[in-house]
């Protein structure tokens, strides 16, 4: 069985607005994407699914079969490519979107939109987020691991020192878990950063205390395992979610929040997966420079090829 790579691209804007996700970062004009294919394929995904907005959709399928017309699994086999939209209106029936909405429903609602495409274990990722060889190896192996399997999920946790920016502060979600590594909560916390003094501090997104945090806490970074019933699961959610919400201009229906709710529900259960990989990313603009020379210090290292794909 070979998994799924479920790619959240929808927005194709960065976090700091001027650069996109197909912005060439590598030796090569490689991007983000291009790097975690690549580490995706050699660990066993044998298709991506891209989520995209339906303007920019033609245009994405022509630049990914221009690139990756060539590309195979290791057993020789084609990888396979799948494009699904995520639009505003893309809610369940009995519904009706208020008209001043403007802000996509969240990375949530983004995986729903793969539910008639995706039948087998499958990983999800930010677009725009550099994971490591390890994470995508620890996350396939998770996943096949689980085929046939229901109501298993995961999230692949960094340690929280390994995900910071030397730019400014981030926002993490500092997973917490028993004894067995299921995960129990993701509290969220805001302006992370290591101070001059060495230690990692940041707000709680509750009460706004600046406390000091474990610099090798396991966080979220967005990537995740499922088995293919969470789509089941995650769309009774989202319509409880709208039945609140469906008039609100901002509110988004997220990831943690939907795994929160099964998870309490006793419908499911979420190991936490930890990697020793190194996260990165272009949180800042200023992040740019330090991004491209990790990627021509990883082609140096011999880690990847340049060009990544010929």
């Amino acid at each position: 069985m070979k998994p799924t790579l479920l790619v959240l691209a929808a927005g194709m804007g960065s976090r700091y607005g001027g650069l996109k996700q197909m912005d060439g970062l590598g030796p090569s004009g490689e991007t983000i994407i291009d790097y975690s294919i690549y580490d995706a394929v050699a660990a066993g995904f044998g298709k991506v699914v891209y989520i995209v907005r339906e303007y920019f959709k033609a245009d994405m399928e022509a630049a990914v079969k221009a690139k990756y017309s060539g590309v195979t699994c290791p057993d020789g086999s084609p990888l396979e490519f799948v494009f699904v939209t995520q639009e505003l209106d893309k809610i369940p029936a009995g519904f009706k979107l208020n008209p001043e909405r403007q802000k996509p429903w969240g990375t949530a609602h983004a995986v729903l939109m793969a539910k008639d495409v995706i039948h087998e274990p499958f990983a999800v990722i930010n677009g725009d987020d550099y994971y490591g060889k390890d994470s995508f190896g620890i996350l396939a192996d998770w996943c096949r691991a689980h085929e046939g399997s229901k109501g298993e999920y995961s999230i692949v946790g960094f340690e929280l020192d390994n995900t910071l920016s030397e730019s400014g502060g981030v926002s993490r979600g500092i997973c917490f878990y028993d004894e067995s590594k299921r995960l129990s909560g993701i509290a969220e916390h805001l302006n992370i950063m290591k101070d001059p003094d060495g230690v990692v501090r940041g707000d709680n997104s509750v009460n706004g205390e600046h406390v000091e945090l474990d610099a090798k806490a396991l966080c979220s970074m967005n990537m995740w395992g499922f088995t293919p019933d969470y789509f089941e699961l995650s769309e009774k959610i989202f319509k409880g979610f709208l039945e609140q919400n469906i008039g609100e201009l901002k509110k988004e229906f997220y990831i943690p929040y939907a795994i929160d709710c099964i998870i309490k529900a006793g419908e499911g259960r979420c190991d936490v997966l930890s990697t020793p990989s190194r996260w990165f990313g272009v949180t800042y603009k200023e992040d740019r420079p330090a991004v491209v020379e990790k990627f021509a210090s990883l082609v140096r290292e011999g880690v990847y090829p340049s060009p990544l794909y010929k």
